[in-house]
């Protein structure tokens, strides 16, 4: 591209200068010949006078030796004889040209040129004192009329290659400048097909591939963006296999002894692991830049009716752990803008938690409270609570918790902040950990944070009259 727009520009520049200098060169050679003529018409005009008043050879040798073509040898005066008896043609100076040409300058009356050894003569006709014609001749070399030419012609040409040159230069600056982008966007397009995710192209040159550019990066970010999200339902759809292990597994504890049950809980553990080893190959491909997708317009559950659903799932467990559960904020149906599957996930990955991370036995419990733009959800439990809450809500960070994967708090996180919210972990009132779940209302998901002070109060105020409502329950 870059060597093509050069041949480009050197063709069409050198176009432009024979088109100008070739016109111009013929002019100029046109005026210096115009020019010499002039000068000899001029010199053979001073002579005029004279002969006009005598036909003398003195006096006209004298009148010619006054002028500088004169003294040259270079002009000759032709004066016919006068026609009275005994008189002779009158030639003073160096006749150049031939007699026949002298005669066509008499017989027309005006000045005439022609070609002579070594260059021109110039033959201008003379009306003298009887009558007859005389013809001035002034002799011009070639030099004289081609003077000037040569320099002009080298000059011209002398701009014609600079400007030549010059717009070679200028079309290969222009040529770099285009095809630099370009050849950059073709090795990151290269390189983006290798599997190098994080290459990016600079936005410069000119304007198509600056947006070439732009649109090879947005391509590029859609690309990065779509790996992570698929690496992370990957990985957290291996992350809701746990659910049913853990039912697994703790059925499987329940089977007694012998080699039937050993194999039983072998096989639950070795399950276990492959999930955890999947969970964790699919948390560490993931992309540096990472995003959810938030529920699509019209989605949502009632999340009194998911909570009821799940609670129904867990309470198996609960009664054969000696758990007691507290459910409270259920009665009423309550509308978020959640999908049903994603926060029955996020429910199953706090109260698998539960069961995995406390002791047999331990108390839990889970309260909805229902505001004019939130809801929140609360789980609670009376286990040993989480040695450090703020990295356990760091996506692969278990918060100290051994044999976790650290997805199940993220799982709950994305799910909050997909409508404007937010998760936070404290310490509750039954001695455990409070797992907060703050779910916007707004279907665009933009809510400011300072916000959310006035509804922490609510919450509080919202809390008692939800404990008196509270039922507790032995599962």
């Amino acid at each position: 591209m870059r060597w093509a727009l050069v041949k480009v520009s050197l063709a069409v520049t050198a176009m432009v200068v024979v088109a100008f200098a070739v016109p111009l060169g013929l002019v100029i050679k046109e005026m210096a010949r115009d020019r010499a003529f002039s000068n000899a018409e001029r010199w053979a005009a001073t002579i005029g006078p004279t002969l006009s008043i005598t036909t003398d050879r003195d006096s006209l040798d004298r009148a010619v030796q006054t002028t500088e073509v004169g003294i040259e040898g270079r002009m000759a005066v032709h004066v016919p004889a006068s026609g009275e008896r005994g008189s002779l043609p009158l030639e003073i100076g160096r006749r150049r040209a031939a007699q026949q040409d002298l005669e066509t300058t008499r017989r027309i009356g005006r000045a005439s040129i022609s070609e002579v050894t070594g260059g021109f003569a110039l033959l201008q006709p003379t009306a003298v004192a009887s009558g007859k014609i005389a013809v001035v001749e002034v002799f011009v070399p070639e030099d004289d009329v081609s003077n000037g030419v040569a320099t002009a012609w080298l000059v011209l040409a002398g701009v014609g290659i600079a400007l030549i040159v010059g717009s070679v230069a200028v079309a290969d600056r222009l040529g770099v400048r285009m095809v630099q982008p370009a050849q950059r966007l073709a090795g990151a397009a290269h390189d983006l097909g290798e599997g190098r995710l994080g290459v990016r192209v600079p936005e410069e040159g000119p304007t198509e591939l600056r947006s070439a550019a732009v649109a090879f990066n947005s391509m590029a970010d859609q690309v990065v963006q779509l790996l992570a999200n698929e690496r992370e339902l990957a990985a957290d759809l291996s992350h809701r296999l746990r659910t049913p292990l853990t039912v697994l597994r703790l059925n499987a504890a329940s089977l007694g002894e012998g080699p039937a049950a050993e194999q039983t809980r072998a096989a639950v553990e070795q399950l276990e692991r492959e999930v955890d080893t999947i969970i964790r190959t699919a948390r560490d491909q993931r992309s540096q830049t990472q995003g959810a997708v938030g529920p699509g317009p019209g989605a949502g559950c009632d999340v009194s009716e998911v909570v009821r659903e799940r609670m129904d799932f867990w309470s198996a467990l609960a009664e054969d752990e000696g758990r007691k559960v507290r459910l409270a904020g259920v009665e009423r149906p309550v509308r978020i803008p959640v999908a049903r599957p994603e926060l029955a996930a996020a429910l199953d990955a706090l109260l698998g938690n539960v069961f995995r991370h406390t002791p047999v036995g331990t108390a839990f419990s889970v309260d909805v409270h229902n505001g004019d733009d939130a809801v929140i959800v609360l789980v609670s439990d009376a286990g040993p609570g989480i040695s450090d809450p703020q990295a356990a809500l760091v996506r692969g960070n278990s918060g100290g918790r051994d044999g976790s994967t650290g997805l199940g708090l993220d799982i709950v996180r994305r799910v909050a902040e997909s409508t404007g919210g937010d998760v936070r972990i404290g310490h509750s009132v039954l001695g455990g950990t409070e797992v907060r779940i703050w779910i916007g209302l707004g279907l665009d998901g933009r809510r400011a944070a300072g916000d959310r002070g006035g509804h922490r109060l609510g919450r509080r105020k919202r809390g008692t009259g939800a404990g008196k409502r509270a039922a507790d329950v032995k599962l």
